[in-house]
């Protein structure tokens, strides 16, 4: 069987993740979506709001960008405590 979601129904596994650092960090959303926009993604505050929603699926290229904007290690960006 294909699975697509978490098991909570979230589109990615990364969202949550990607909130806690940028949260770390002391950036808003906006601002991550602007560094993100300097690595070269093309990608806007509301985008960045629905993937830490997890509403939003999230590409291999996104991935990249978030390790490198975020400073994460590609494990840190994907793990998730309730699994898949």
């Amino acid at each position: 069987m294909f699975i697509n979601k978490t098991s909570d129904g979230k589109n990615n596994l990364c969202g949550r993740n990607v909130a806690a650092a940028r949260k770390r960090l002391g950036i808003s959303q906006r601002k991550l979506a602007n560094q993100l926009q300097l690595y070269g993604l093309s990608i806007d505050k509301n985008a960045v709001q629905r993937i830490e929603s997890g509403q939003r699926f999230v590409t291999d290229i996104e991935l990249v960008a978030f390790v490198n904007v975020l400073g994460l290690a590609y494990e840190e960006l994907l793990s998730s405590p309730t699994g898949l």
